[in-house]
C-alpha cells in the first residue's frame, strides 16, 4: 500500500513537471520590448537544462507548499498564486526596474515582465493543488495557533524584521556581490572598491529611495511569508526550510542566460548574494513570527 502511495506521488510530480514546463515558457509570449542590441554571455547550464532544473525546483516547491498547508480548494490554490507571483515576479521585477530602469528595462517592458508572470501562479499552481488531491474544500480549517498574534505586535514584528532585511540585504550586497569589478561597472561604478562605510553612507545621502525599496520589499515579503506560515501543519524548522526556499527560489534563474543582465559572472554573483541572504530571511522571519513576545526587549 506504502509503496502504491509512493509510486502515485512519484507520477503526479513528474506530471507536474511536464505540466509546469510549457506553462512557465508561454509566458515569455507577451515579451516584445526586449531590446536585441543587448546580447547575453551563455549561462551557468545551457537553456534546456537549466530549463529542466528550474522546473524540478519550482515544483518540488509548489507541492511542498500545497501538502504542507491546512487549507484546501480555491482558497489554497489563490492564497499560493498570490503569494507565488509576489516573491517570484512582482517584488523580483520592481527591484529590477529600479536598478536596470535606466539602463534597458523600459516601463513597457516592466509591464510585460509583470504579465510573464502569471500563468504559474494562476494556472499552474490551481492545476498542482488539484493534482495533489488538495481541491476538495474542507468545512473547518484549522489555522496554526502560535500565530495567533495581536495585530500591534504582529505591526512591530514586520517593522522589524523589515529592518533586518535591509540589513542583511545591504551586508550580503556589499560582502558578496559588491566584491566583483564586473558587477561594480555594470551598475555604473567601475574601478577600486569604496570602503564599506563610505559606500553605505554615499548611498544613503545619494539614494534613499533604495531604502525605502528594500524597507517595502522586506514588509510585503513578511507579510507573504505570514500567510503560509498561519497555516502551516509542518513543524517550525520545515516550515522555516519551506518559507527560506520559497524567497530564495526566484534567484536560482540567475543559472540562466538573460539579456537583461548579459555578463555571466554579475549573473552569478547576484545568485549567490540573493539566494543566500533571502533563506537567511526566510528562516529569521519564520523564528520571529513564531515567538510570542510581549516587549521590544522580548524580540
Amino acid at each position: 500500500m506504502k509503496a502504491q502511495k509512493k509510486s502515485g506521488w512519484l507520477l503526479r510530480i513528474v506530471l507536474l513537471i511536464i505540466l509546469y514546463v510549457p506553462i512557465w515558457v508561454s509566458g515569455t509570449l507577451v515579451i516584445t520590448h526586449l531590446d536585441p542590441d543587448f546580447p547575453s554571455e551563455p549561462g551557468l547550464v545551457d537553456t534546456g537544462m537549466g530549463v529542466f532544473i528550474l522546473s524540478i525546483i519550482n515544483t518540488l516547491l509548489i507541492v511542498g507548499l500545497i501538502v504542507s498547508s491546512n487549507l484546501r480548494g480555491f482558497r489554497l490554490a489563490l492564497l499560493l498564486g498570490i503569494a507565488y507571483y509576489g516573491v517570484f515576479t512582482f517584488l523580483t521585477q520592481i527591484e529590477t526596474w529600479y536598478f536596470l530602469g535606466e539602463l534597458n528595462v523600459s516601463k513597457e517592458l516592466l509591464f510585460e515582465l509583470l504579465l510573464m508572470g502569471l500563468p504559474v501562479p494562476f494556472l499552474f499552481i490551481p492545476l498542482a493543488v488539484f493534482l495533489c488531491g488538495r481541491w476538495k474544500a474542507q468545512k473547518n480549517i484549522i489555522s496554526n495557533d502560535s500565530l495567533n498574534l495581536h495585530m500591534s505586535e504582529l505591526i512591530l514584528k514586520i517593522f522589524i524584521l523589515a529592518v533586518v532585511y535591509v540589513l542583511i540585504y545591504w551586508l550580503a550586497g556589499y560582502f558578496i556581490a559588491w566584491q566583483n569589478p564586473q558587477l561594480r561597472e555594470f551598475y555604473g561604478s567601475p574601478g577600486e572598491i569604496v570602503p564599506f562605510w563610505k559606500h553605505t553612507f554615499s548611498t544613503m545621502i545619494n539614494d534613499p529611495g533604495l531604502f525605502i525599496l528594500q524597507i517595502m520589499r522586506g514588509s510585503l515579503f513578511t507579510l507573504i511569508a505570514f500567510s503560509i506560515i498561519r497555516n502551516s501543519n509542518v513543524s517550525r524548522w520545515i516550515t522555516a526550510l519551506l518559507i527560506g526556499l520559497f524567497l530564495a527560489a526566484p534567484h536560482f534563474g540567475h543559472i540562466l542566460s538573460n539579456p537583461l543582465m548579459p555578463l555571466a559572472s554579475v549573473r552569478l554573483s547576484h545568485m549567490i548574494e540573493t539566494a543566500s541572504s533571502t533563506f537567511v530571511y526566510g528562516v529569521i522571519i519564520v523564528m520571529v513570527l513564531y515567538r510570542k513576545n510581549n516587549a521590544v526587549k522580548d524580540l
